[in-house]
């Protein structure tokens, strides 16, 4: 899977940091969209922040859509934001959600900056095993969807 040419991915996270504008807003959490592709570059499930409930988060929720389905072992998730490692609202982290669903690769456009908590997703991913990508140059989209947590700043 590592072999797709970078617009592939490019245009996959686009859409989930365009999910992500469906997010209900929110003063204590970011507004996150994930979106995960078999790799025969299909939709198997999507998900953003507080989907369904106040505290869940966009990898979480399309995860749960999805358990146990066995093409996520060749998957890729696409998330707006780097999936957490740390959290208090739930028992498992997105990270954690990740690496037991076995989802060999993680695309993400923005390195969770340090607002709520000391974010460690990619490297906890990079380091099981995952093949971990990101693309920075599209970080500025999620900041502006993510605004009012930055100070009304996009940028930081």
């Amino acid at each position: 899977m590592s072999d797709r040419p970078a617009e592939h991915d490019r245009r996959w996270l686009e859409c989930a940091i365009e999910l992500s504008k469906q997010c209900p807003p929110s003063a204590t959490a970011f507004s996150v969209g994930a979106i995960i592709i078999s790799d025969d570059d299909e939709i198997i499930a999507t998900g953003y922040s507080r989907e369904g409930d106040p505290h869940d988060h966009a990898e979480e929720t399309a995860l749960a859509k999805v358990v146990g389905d066995p093409r996520l072992a060749s998957s890729t998730i696409y998330s707006s934001l780097e999936p957490c490692s740390k959290r208090s609202s739930h028992p498992l982290t997105c990270t954690q959600l990740i690496l037991a669903a076995e989802i060999p690769r993680v695309v993400l456009a923005w390195r969770e900056p340090n607002i709520f908590v000391d974010c460690e997703g990619a490297e906890l991913l990079h380091a099981a095993g995952c093949e971990v990508i990101e693309f920075p140059d599209l970080a500025p989209a999620v900041q502006a969807i993510n605004a009012p947590l930055l100070g009304g700043a996009s940028g930081q």
